[in-house]
């Protein structure tokens, strides 16, 4: 049997539990509507920064913090919309507001709760658009399913690109084995590509790269230091009249990871960095249309 339940401490907190499964989920809709933590089989399946989560104006890095309406950065942090020039955030704000709670599910087998953010006089500020966003994350034994469903309420395209950064806890990075269904990645400081054999320079100080030709939607890292296999499953389903027969909405997948941190980031994201301003890959959802977008995280134990 599933359960949720709420946690009182620092925040408010949901936990989505299955015991005979030995999972366990938590959720705090103040902080962006994040996932912080998922615990599985005695692992730590995401990094917690703990200090940096005690102080609300600092980002979280912990979990899975949601990207919208951008993914990384704008130039500048400006972009234009009916000539008027507007500021953003990096990565967006859909990160640093609060969600509220719109559903919750406990079965037999599974546990689920829906996240909303709704736009508001804050975002308009920033963003002159008016959508609802609705996020329902499923807990089902080994695997944990992201279900976005994006509502344009405006009388206009709402123009956004939508992606998740999650930080996956490794003590040993050194123990890592990667499987990225593509042959090559840019690198975000040089903008210079390179051709990948399946790791990573884990001794440089950072690491910040994109994939931009991924040949399937399945990538896989093997933590040996965990005895853990973890299976990300990005090309979702798809249902928008603009984009109906669209099979690879997140089309990139970011490699990012600091050299004295217990993390690794795989990020999904639909759009690459600036996109609000150069529109390639941008998502156009027409008014009063709804898009929805799954991706999921599979775990297995190996030898």
């Amino acid at each position: 049997m599933y359960t949720i339940t709420e946690d009182h401490g620092q925040a408010l907190t949901y936990i989505l539990q299955g015991e005979t499964q030995q999972s366990r989920l938590a959720i705090v809709p103040d902080r962006g509507g994040i996932i912080t933590q998922w615990q599985w089989r005695g692992r730590e399946i995401f990094y917690l920064d703990k200090e940096r989560f005690q102080h609300p104006e600092l980002t979280v890095r912990a979990g899975i913090p949601i990207l919208f309406p951008i993914c990384g950065g704008l130039t500048d942090n400006t972009y234009t919309h009916n000539r008027q020039t507007y500021q953003l955030p990096q990565h967006g704000f859909a990160r640093n507001l609060p969600w509220t709670v719109t559903n919750q599910l406990a079965t037999e087998t599974e546990a689920a709760i829906t996240v909303t953010l709704a736009s508001n006089d804050q975002t308009r500020l920033v963003y002159p658009f008016d959508f609802q966003l609705d996020f329902t994350y499923h807990l089902q034994g080994d695997c944990l399913s992201i279900a976005s469903k994006i509502i344009n309420q405006s009388p206009e395209p709402l123009p956004f690109s939508l992606g998740f950064h999650p930080y996956f806890a490794a003590a040993d990075k050194t123990k890592l084995e990667f499987q990225i269904p593509s042959s090559a990645y840019e690198d975000h400081k040089n903008h210079l590509t390179f051709a990948f054999e399946g790791n990573f320079d884990l001794d440089a100080a950072e690491i910040d790269v994109i994939f931009r030709q991924l040949q399937n939607g399945t990538v896989v890292v093997k933590d040996h230091a965990q005895n853990l296999e973890m299976s990300l499953q990005l090309f979702p389903e798809i249902s928008s009249p603009r984009q109906a027969n669209s099979e690879r909405f997140y089309r990139h997948l970011i490699f990012w990871t600091l050299q004295d941190k217990d993390f690794y980031c795989l990020e999904p994201w639909s759009a690459a960095r600036n996109a609000l301003n150069t529109q390639a890959d941008l998502t156009f959802l027409e008014p009063g249309t709804t898009l929805t977008a799954n991706w999921q995280i599979m775990l297995k134990e190996i030898a």
